[in-house]
């Protein structure tokens, strides 16, 4: 794992986003396309931004995959994150190989065909943060870390949720629901690079437990660490937590 500390959220946007862009340029120049995994979350807005502007990458030869959706909430609610990609990553590129999480359909045939497909192939690059409680796409804590299968019917947290009320997806907490579809964390370990996007103060306890305290259920982030070729990008708010010696050690 390596860290990459910024104290402009906008050059740390797109230095986060040149590195995604050279994973995915790679993978079309060696096999001619490109396999994502692709996040959501006001925490990925300035990244998304900085990758879509991106000039010559050939979206056309990517084909993306969701990472976590709310189960019980149709696409055209603000919190949808089928309704975020759209907006923030398929429409801005053009991408049209993509495969989006339904949240309005039977949750287990939809893990069964996204599933099914991203199993046929390697994964080039992930694109990841870290929640406020910790979490790893949406598998809060205590998280499974043994789980084989690609995708997760998850039981959200109390701290998970409030994050999403806080972010302004919801207006109250009884709003958010409580159960979502999440990419398991093995799955998410399973992408040649990950490229984990972490701004702002309010996940800089989640950074210090996740990449100072043990690696374990309870920071599922943390299991980032045994990863071969994971970048997390910090910001100074996010990082303000951390000691030297980490930022030293990962550098």
């Amino acid at each position: 794992m390596v860290i990459k500390q910024f104290n402009d959220k906008s050059e740390m946007a797109r230095v986060a986003a040149a590195e995604a862009a050279s994973a995915i340029r790679r993978a079309i120049d060696e096999r001619g396309r490109a396999r994502i995994i692709a996040a959501t979350g006001a925490a990925q807005f300035a990244f998304l931004d900085a990758l879509t502007s991106t000039p010559g990458i050939e979206w056309g030869r990517v084909e993306m995959f969701h990472l976590d959706e709310y189960i019980g909430i149709p696409a055209s609610h603000p919190a949808s994150f089928c309704r975020f990609l759209q907006e923030r990553l398929i429409q801005k590129t053009g991408i049209r190989n993509y495969h989006l999480l339904s949240g309005e359909h039977n949750p287990e045939e939809v893990i069964r065909a996204t599933g099914a497909a991203l199993h046929s192939a390697p994964i080039d690059v992930a694109f990841v943060g870290i929640g406020e409680n910790g979490h790893l796409a949406f598998n809060d804590p205590p998280a499974d870390f043994e789980a084989e299968e690609p995708y997760l019917v998850v039981t959200l947290d109390e701290a998970c949720r409030r994050q999403q009320m806080g972010e302004g997806w919801f207006k109250t907490l009884e709003d958010v629901p409580q159960r979502a579809i999440s990419m398991s964390i093995r799955q998410i370990l399973k992408a040649k690079k990950i490229v984990c996007f972490v701004p702002d103060v309010r996940k800089a306890n989640a950074v210090k437990a996740c990449l100072e305290g043990s690696i374990g259920a309870m920071a599922p982030a943390s299991i980032l660490r045994t990863h071969g070729d994971t970048t997390v990008y910090l910001d100074g708010d996010s990082s303000a937590l951390l000691s030297s010696s980490t930022l030293a050690e990962y550098s």
